[in-house]
């Protein structure tokens, strides 16, 4: 028996084709506007608001101006990979020390200090940099602002270290420091900064107006870097600074003046909490309030190697007396352990700081819990500090 074989037309085989274009015509949802961006004015602020920087992805880094007032996000903006970010004394600018490269990860690499007006947010100039900015976990000290404001400096590793000085007038580069195996920036008076070296000394450089060189001196050791090193993080007190060791001692330090002054460490520990094995910890484990007269560090009992672990509790000093006057439980409190800390300053100071994935604040005076944000942020927030 013979088969046969039926072909379609085209005309025929076409048919149910132009019936389902015809039904998704007929049921077409209207074409939508096209999304344009807009860049809205920087709204009025608070008394306390600050900022995030939040680096889930490293490569665009993210800056971001919260208000605790308010309670929301009221700012971002992109930093490029792993900034250093500082402010100008009076607030009126900020400083961002970034590298982006054409390709992403690769390609051309172009280093900048981009300048940012507080005011409207908005990047008002730039000062292109060598190419060997730090690209390190940011912290408040690998850019800084000179205490005159006239020079902002970038601590630098290829591994080799140095410091890029740049007159914010001009905004050129002024000079190149060579810090000798020291790292990172601590203003020391007028066109002074202090690096710390890893012998445990620290190394002051003098530059003359024109953001030039014209002495160093190199402290004696301060900081036994075997045995209980000190945390990179400082917090300004009067002209010197305050510095945190892993094991729980408070380093005071004064480099303003030649030679450097170091004040008798004291510790943050009784026998009793040293037992137990509690220590400071996070990235940006401490602050220091003199409106308030008090210094807090964020707690956690752990051991040696602990010392990036969040603080479970923060335990506030009398600045004069050296004595524990408060402890603020946080876990006990259903709170989230604290990586970074920070103290606003003006009407009713709060102490705030980052929880990773978002931030906490606590009246600096009482410690009474104020306010919490666990999704506004980001999802890695390593550094909180003023806006």
């Amino acid at each position: 028996m013979r088969s046969r074989t039926f072909r379609l037309s085209p005309t025929v085989r076409l048919a149910p084709l132009a019936v389902t274009l015809a039904a998704s015509v007929a049921f077409a949802a209207p074409p939508r506007e096209p999304e344009t961006l807009t860049v809205q004015p920087m709204p009025p602020r608070g008394n306390h608001s600050l900022y995030a920087v939040e680096v889930s992805n490293p490569i665009d880094t993210k800056m971001v101006v919260y208000d605790l007032d308010k309670r929301k996000l009221i700012a971002q903006k992109g930093a490029g990979f792993l900034p250093g970010i500082a402010r100008s004394a009076d607030g009126r600018y900020t400083y961002v020390a970034t590298t982006y490269f054409s390709r992403g990860t690769t390609g051309d690499r172009t280093d900048v200090l981009e300048i940012t007006d507080n005011q409207s947010f908005s990047k008002i100039g730039e000062v292109v940099l060598p190419p060997k900015h730090a690209q390190q976990v940011p912290s408040l000290y690998n850019t800084t602002v000179s205490d005159d404001g006239g020079f902002v400096f970038v601590t630098n590793i290829t591994p080799a270290t140095s410091v890029t000085v740049v007159d914010l007038a001009s905004r050129k580069v002024a000079s190149e420091i060579d810090t000798a195996a020291c790292v990172l920036t601590y203003p020391s008076g007028e066109r002074r900064f202090t690096s710390l070296c890893q012998s445990g000394k620290a190394l002051t450089v003098t530059l003359d107006k024109s953001g030039k060189e014209i002495a160093r001196e190199q402290s004696p050791a301060f900081i036994d870097v075997e045995n209980d090193p000190v945390y990179t993080h400082a917090e300004r007190l009067g002209r010197g600074y305050l510095f945190v060791t892993f094991g729980g001692k408070v380093v005071p330090a004064d480099f303003s003046g030649s030679p450097a002054r170091f004040d008798t460490p004291w510790s943050l520990l009784s026998a009793s909490d040293a037992k137990a094995g509690w220590r400071p910890g996070g990235l940006q484990p401490f602050a220091v309030s003199e409106q308030t007269g008090r210094l807090y560090v964020a707690m956690h009992q752990g051991g040696e190697g602990s010392h990036k672990e969040p603080g479970t509790e923060i335990w506030v000093y009398d600045l004069k007396s050296h004595e524990r006057v408060a402890r603020w439980k946080l876990t006990e409190a259903k709170l989230a352990p604290m990586v970074t800390l920070s103290v606003s300053t003006g009407p009713d100071p709060l102490v705030y700081g980052s929880t990773f994935i978002g931030v906490q604040a606590f009246n600096a005076t009482t410690g009474k819990f104020v306010h919490a944000d666990m999704s506004s942020l980001g999802k890695a927030v390593i550094q909180i500090f003023p806006y």
